[in-house]
């Protein structure tokens, strides 16, 4: 089996029933504990409407994604050894890395939040990152400052 997953071994999730949302879909999936899709598809959608309502819109759906937009990384940095030293080297993060880093992002520190249910930690959560604060988005941050402080060992990422 090949390192990198290929667009081939990328499995094509269905839509979720009710925004008919394959990025919806895969934050229930993310969401899910135990095998348990239902209960996590109630949290997720109870989650989304929270989250809407707080902020005023109309649309659950579009304040998700402006969420996710803005926790979604553009760069990591990976470790590589290079003559005996190791080095955090920069790399632009590709399109389904992003949203997988985002998801997990959104979903951790739902859960590190306490004294709620998971429900409202997560729609907290999703409002936090539509206004670009929480720990969510400020994991994307240190992820950005931590690859603009080792910018310097980029050129090591060619070959």
């Amino acid at each position: 089996m090949p390192r990198k997953v290929t667009a081939k071994l990328q499995r094509q999730l269905p839509a979720d029933r009710k925004y008919q949302s394959v990025l919806i879909q895969r934050l229930i999936n993310k969401s899910m504990l135990d095998g348990k899709k239902l209960v996590a598809e109630r949290a997720v959608y109870g989650a989304l409407e929270q989250a809407a309502k707080t902020l005023k819109s109309e649309d659950p759906l579009a304040v998700f994604e402006r969420a996710l937009k803005n926790v979604s990384p553009n760069f990591e940095v990976k470790s590589r050894r290079v003559g005996g030293a190791n080095y955090q080297i920069p790399f632009p993060v590709q399109g389904h890395r992003q949203l997988h880093y985002a998801f997990s992002w959104l979903v951790q520190s739902a859960r590190a939040r306490s004294g709620m249910p998971y429900e409202k930690r997560l729609a907290l959560e999703i409002v936090d990152a539509y206004n670009e604060t929480g720990a969510a988005y400020k994991k994307k941050e240190d992820t950005h400052k931590m690859a603009e402080a080792n910018r310097a060992f980029a050129h090591f990422a060619r070959g």
